[in-house]
């Protein structure tokens, strides 16, 4: 959960660009609100730590060999994304921190996702 509570879009807003992103966007401290209000850098900074903090919760239980399933590790990341505890419990929807999950889980799925995401928004120009 703690891992997962790290407000990544939080930090980078107010250390580089002195935003809290949460005023801004739909409010939400998830990488489409970054890219929309402080620009695609910032945006894929955030959206990668993200997804490493989904892949590492999940990885968490592989490296200390403890008899965890990773996707229950993995849903306490997305749980601590969603409602931070250093963020006021004001987070993001946590899309990219589920991702992350898979990524480690299921690598071939997250990529296959991953490669119909970018088929969508490219033919949608909707991130949802």
């Amino acid at each position: 959960y703690l891992l997962g509570s790290i407000p990544s879009g939080l930090i980078i807003g107010k250390v580089f660009y002195k935003t809290d992103i949460r005023e801004h966007g739909s409010g939400n401290l998830g990488g489409t609100n970054t890219f929309r209000t402080l620009g695609v850098k910032a945006g894929l900074v955030v959206t990668l730590a993200d997804i490493l903090k989904g892949t590492l919760a999940a990885a968490l239980p592989h490296l200390f060999q403890v008899d965890i399933s990773p996707l229950l590790a993995g849903i306490f990341a997305v749980v601590g994304h969603t409602y931070p505890i250093f963020a006021g419990f004001r987070g993001g929807k946590a899309v990219a921190t589920s991702g992350g999950v898979v990524l480690f889980y299921a690598p071939y799925m997250f990529i296959t996702v991953l490669i119909f995401f970018f088929i969508s928004l490219y033919i949608s120009k909707y991130v949802s």
